[in-house]
This record gives structure tokens, C-alpha cells and sequence, in this order.
């Protein structure tokens, strides 16, 4: 156990943070491109919405945190993405994620830069289909796979139009493990240590015992638990997670 002594010793903000998130889900986005035959195609992101109901009430959009700026998407194949941001919301059904896009998009081609534009994306933006259902303590990842080839459409005149065909592709990159510890009166913290006896996740009891692990790669994991003074540490060996899944460790009582 390389930091579990360590992580006892934390301040009071940790059990605030929580035991007031277990409710919620971690989302990314990335972006990744389909080659295309061109030297550079630079796509402007200025900002990214989620919808969190099936119809399209304006009230129903949350802005996302992320990284503005311009990204040359050929840079982002064969596997390749980057992270635009990432954020927690509570967890539910996403239904839509609308791009919003700048001005300064541009191809490059036989060493030309020229300049696109794409006015439904820039103003109302660019909305694409997800439907993923979010789960308390898993995180998610949204990867907006640009289609170069597809996207850009050349003109009579010789220049180009962008035209961004985007699909939004969701799976889980993590799973997670919940349980509950009693007495109550133990308020203890809870450990989720690896194999190699690190520690990859930290929470404390809430009010009613609960607990929730967050964000863990697929494994096996060792849930200890450490009380307040007057019970013992405890632990439950061989708690198995897999991906986007919360794993019930079930109850686990401290003596």
C-alpha cells in the first residue's frame, strides 16, 4: 500500500466532495477525423452542448468546459483523438451534443491555405445524435470522429466549403464499485487499492452508509476500509470491475 497511510490523513473538503457527487457521472469529449487527401484541415471549436432530454427545448442544453481553439483534425487519425474537455453531471440520458464552430476553419492544400465557412455550424451549431445513458461513478467518453473526405466540398471556382460531417460516438471508459459499511457510526473512509497496492479511489460514508469508488479501470481491487477511533480496519478481497459497470461490493461490516 504505497499511499493508503497517506490518503487517511486528508482534509475535511475531501468528505464533503464525496459524498455530494456520488450521484454523479463523468463525461469527455474528444475529437478524431477519418483521413481525407489534404495537407491540413483545421476545424475552429469554439464551444460544445449537451442535451440532457429527448425533445429540443432550448432550456434542455448545458455548455460544456473545454479547451477552445483551432485543431488540424488531420493529426487525429488512425486511432489518434484529443481531449476537448471534460466535465461531471449528474447522470441521466444525453441525447444530443451540438458544436458550435468559429471562423477560422481552413484547408491547406499543394501549400495553399484557403478558408472555409460553415454558417449553420457557427451560429445555431452543428447538432448530432448521441442517446447514452449516464451511470452514478462511471466515466464516459463522447468522440466526435470528423469525416475529412466528406466534410469538404470543393467549389466551381476552386475554393472549398466546409460542410462537417461528424458522428458522436459514446462508450464507458470506466466502471466502478459501491457498497455500503455499517455500523454507521464508523464513518470511515474507503479504499479502492490495485494489485500492485496503490490506491485508485477514495470516498467516505455518506449518512446512510453508502459508498461509491469512481472512475476505475477494469480489475480486481482490495475495498478497505478504515474507521474512526474505537472500531477496526477492515477489507473485502477480490472485488472485480468491469467497464461501465458499478460493481455492488454489497455490505461490508466493521468490527
Amino acid at each position: 500500500m504505497k499511499t493508503f497511510l497517506s490518503i487517511i490523513t486528508l482534509s475535511l473538503w475531501l468528505f464533503a466532495c464525496s459524498s455530494d457527487d456520488t450521484a454523479n457521472a463523468k463525461l469527455e469529449i474528444r475529437l478524431t477525423d477519418a483521413p481525407g487527401d489534404y495537407e491540413e484541415v483545421n476545424i475552429d471549436v469554439r464551444s460544445i452542448e449537451i442535451h440532457s432530454d429527448e425533445g429540443d427545448l432550448e432550456s434542455g442544453w448545458r455548455t460544456l468546459s473545454i479547451n477552445p481553439g483551432i485543431y488540424n483534425v488531420l493529426e487525429l487519425t488512425n486511432g489518434l483523438d484529443t481531449l476537448l474537455g471534460a466535465t461531471e453531471l449528474p447522470a441521466g440520458h444525453v441525447s444530443q451534443i451540438r458544436l458550435i464552430l468559429g471562423d477560422n476553419n481552413s484547408v491547406k492544400t499543394n501549400g495553399v491555405v484557403t478558408f472555409l465557412k460553415t454558417p449553420s455550424a457557427q451560429t445555431s451549431g452543428l447538432k448530432l445524435k448521441v442517446n447514452a445513458d449516464l451511470k452514478p461513478g462511471i466515466t464516459y467518453a463522447i468522440t466526435l470522429d470528423f469525416d475529412a473526405a466528406r466534410s469538404i466540398v470543393a467549389k466551381g471556382n476552386g475554393g472549398f466549403n466546409l460542410k462537417p460531417v461528424i458522428r458522436a460516438l459514446s462508450e464507458a471508459t470506466s466502471g466502478a464499485i459501491k457498497g455500503i459499511v455499517l455500523p454507521l457510526d464508523a464513518a470511515p473512509a474507503v479504499f479502492a487499492v490495485s494489485t500492485t497496492g496503490d490506491t485508485l479511489a477514495t470516498a467516505y460514508t455518506d449518512a446512510s452508509g453508502r459508498f461509491l469508488l469512481r472512475a476505475l479501470d477494469p480489475g480486481t481491487y482490495t475495498v478497505k476500509v478504515s474507521p474512526k477511533t474505537g472500531y477496526a480496519p477492515t477489507e473485502k478481497i477480490g472485488v472485480s470491475v468491469t467497464l461501465g459497470t458499478v460493481t455492488d461490493a454489497g455490505t461490508i461490516s466493521v468490527p
